[in-house]
């Protein structure tokens, strides 16, 4: 079994770090290979809507979106990762999950996601919603802990000093663990759900 973890945070061993870093302990022990991807202080321009990929079901702009839809392809979950400005996440951790979902065009039905929050204060369960949109679009059933999954620190590693935070992010890594390895016996047993034809109604006509 796979997981991808995006690091959205511009520094790659801030606070953010800290939180996958606890979840890729606990992966390891479960047998499960990890890919950490560190795109937060990437040049990563949003989607522009030319419709390219519909042809090719891979975005135009070759960058680190393609390199992680490929990972994302063959993986069981996806944790995303992000710091908390404005009440949101990283700019650039947006624009990246735009082109990421909206370009890769492969079944991600039934792939766990689960998103992690770093703020000094405030702000997180905003953030957090925001990016578990990206999963319940997309057919991906969302893991979850024994809080809701975030960690606060203000300067970097701070928040190894968060217990409780810490903490919260074991129990999401032991409890997508499970949801992961029991989707996969379900699959072998009984096969994804049937799909209906997508039916699109417009609100304007």
């Amino acid at each position: 079994m796979k997981v991808l973890l995006i690091n959205g945070s511009p520094k790659a061993n801030g606070n953010t770090a800290v939180a996958l870093n606890e979840m890729v302990k606990v992966f390891e022990s479960e047998g499960i290979e990890t890919v950490v991807m560190h795109v937060g202080n990437k040049a990563i321009r949003g989607c522009v809507a030319c419709g390219g990929c519909a042809g090719t079901g891979k975005c135009v702009f070759d960058d680190c979106v393609n390199e992680a839809a490929e990972i994302l392809k063959d993986a069981d979950g996806l944790v995303v990762g992000s710091p908390v400005y404005y009440a949101s996440a990283n700019a650039t951790l947006i624009a990246f999950l735009d082109r990421l979902f909206y370009s890769s065009h492969f079944d991600k039905t039934m792939k766990v996601g689960a998103s992690v929050v770093c703020a000094r204060r405030g702000g997180c369960s905003a953030t957090f919603d925001e990016l578990n949109k990206y999963f319940t679009i997309s057919g991906m059933p969302v893991a979850s802990s024994q809080y809701w999954n975030s960690i606060h620190g203000a300067a970097p590693g701070e928040a190894e000093l968060d217990g409780e935070g810490r903490q919260t992010m074991r129990t999401l890594a032991k409890n997508m663990s499970f949801l992961m390895k029991s989707i996969a016996l379900g699959k072998e047993k009984y096969g994804l759900p049937e799909k209906e034809k997508r039916i699109g109604t417009n609100f304007i006509r």
